[in-house]
């Protein structure tokens, strides 16, 4: 089978993602010197803090052995082929850039946990008043990435329609 006429365009967004993210990394653990738990200000409503995460997603199934950090790493291998497959596929520029930004995520956030041991979060959003607080989860541009990928296929899903699809097709 040959390869989708949008591969290029995912591979780059794949790319870029695993790039700004392994740098944005190496540069706040080697550069910045950040430790865990400690916070930087950087806005009134957003902080950097060095959070290790031992789970998935929002920190979901906390793995603190080596064997759950390896079944982490084997489900991450499975799910970047799984959309390696459906990016050859892909039959838009627009899944292909999505699929490249989920795919160049979790090959970042598999990597932070083959080279650590857990994956490296960093912001924190929050908004504090006198009678309120709001904490978002701690993540970091993998995240990023896979968030925005999700986001470009709902999108698609529900107002783009495919190629050589009628409006009535999509309605």
């Amino acid at each position: 089978m040959t390869p989708s006429p949008h591969l290029r365009p995912g591979l780059l967004a794949l790319v870029a993602t695993l790039v700004v993210d392994q740098a944005f990394k190496v540069f706040m653990l080697q550069v910045v010197g950040i430790t865990s738990g400690q916070t930087i200000t950087i806005l009134p409503v957003l902080d950097l803090v060095m959070a290790w995460n031992y789970g998935v997603s929002f920190g979901m199934f906390q793995q603190d052995s080596l064997l759950g950090q390896w079944a982490l790493v084997l489900f991450k291998v499975a799910a970047v082929a799984l959309i390696g497959w459906w990016l050859w596929r892909a039959e838009s520029p627009m899944t292909a850039v999505a699929l490249g930004l989920i795919a160049g995520g979790a090959v970042g956030n598999g990597l932070d946990r083959v080279l650590y041991g857990a994956v490296a979060d960093f912001f924190a959003f929050h908004i504090t008043t006198a009678s309120w607080q709001f904490q978002w989860y701690v993540f970091n541009l993998a995240d990023v990435g896979i968030v925005a990928g999700v986001a470009l296929l709902l999108y698609e899903s529900l107002f783009g329609g495919r190629p050589g699809a009628s409006k009535s097709a999509r309605s």
